[in-house]
């Protein structure tokens, strides 16, 4: 049976909550809410009170993970105390309860063996993410500079990640520091198989109690981690929402394809095209916590 990928053009909060229903699932117990906090000067992420309708629908908490790349790449959310500043700032944690799933230090990650990982043969993820029962997927699909795309399976991989994880991920397994991983940086096919990898232990971890939305809005090039971010190429184009994450990147991405927004597609399908970026969604269908035969239902 193909999964099922709903679609609506209409892109509000209420609309979220909408299409979250109409996925038929209840999310039990304890809800975490993944989504991107947006870093420090970036102009496109979405913010708190576009998703609270939609968080307290499910009575979630926000929750994310340091990054891996920090002043280097003018971020400010690599360590804990920093990272807190930014939430504040940006006014995760006076709308919500708030998560950083890997606070407490590297010496605290859970490793997660990758079942069949053509990369990687374990994920390190935030240690609080076995705090949750289920996992709400809240992610902006937009373009990345490193990974040609950033959606759902984005959320699973680099998302939970923690930062030491991110740099396992970055590197391909050479290493988790997160000075040295950017020095031994992974070939671009082999850092989007990881990412695929990474991605299949958090889907699998919540099996049967995972859901994803994918809000295709503000549609820049640049991911909501770059300082600034490219402002948007394309009109916004809709909110998708299905239990499949390699189904609902897959159709973002036939979404983009069949846009009618030139130069901004040309654009926008550059910086996927030249990362290799759908190379993440095939090598995650490849590892069959997914499919991208999927079947598309307009809401």
């Amino acid at each position: 049976m193909k999964p099922i990928v709903y679609f609506t053009r209409t892109i509000t909060p209420e609309k979220v909550v909408e299409m979250y229903h109409k996925l038929g699932i209840s999310l039990p117990g304890k809800v975490a809410c993944k989504i991107h906090s947006g870093e420090k000067g970036n102009q496109n992420f979405l913010r708190p009170e576009f998703w609270k309708p939609m968080v307290e629908e499910v009575k979630g908490t926000i929750v994310e993970c340091n990054t891996a790349y920090g002043m280097a790449f003018n971020g400010v959310r690599d360590y804990t105390e920093a990272h807190w500043k930014l939430m504040e700032l940006h006014g995760w944690s006076k709308a919500y309860n708030v998560d950083i799933m890997d606070a407490d230090g590297p010496d605290t990650d859970l490793v997660w063996p990758v079942e069949n990982g053509k990369i990687l043969k374990t994920n390190r993820v935030g240690a609080h993410i076995v705090n949750y029962d289920s996992m709400l997927v809240l992610a902006h699909f937009k373009g990345h500079p490193m990974g040609g795309y950033g959606g759902a399976l984005k959320q699973l991989s680099i998302g939970c990640a923690s930062r030491e994880g991110k740099a396992l991920i970055h590197s391909g397994g050479k290493s988790q520091d997160n000075v040295e991983a950017w020095n031994v940086h992974a070939e671009q096919d082999a850092f989007c198989e990881a990412m695929a990898d990474a991605a299949s232990t958090v889907h699998r971890h919540f099996a049967g109690k995972i859901a994803y939305i994918n809000v295709m809005k503000n549609l820049s090039v640049d991911c909501d981690c770059a300082v600034p971010a490219e402002d948007p190429c394309m009109a916004d184009i809709g909110i998708l929402a299905s239990l499949d994450p390699v189904a609902i990147d897959w159709a973002c991405m036939d979404q983009i394809l069949a846009a009618k927004d030139d130069p901004g597609q040309a654009h926008f399908l550059e910086r996927v095209n030249s990362r290799h970026g759908t190379h993440t969604i095939d090598a995650a269908n490849a590892l069959g916590f997914g499919s991208v035969d999927y079947e598309l239902i307009e809401v």
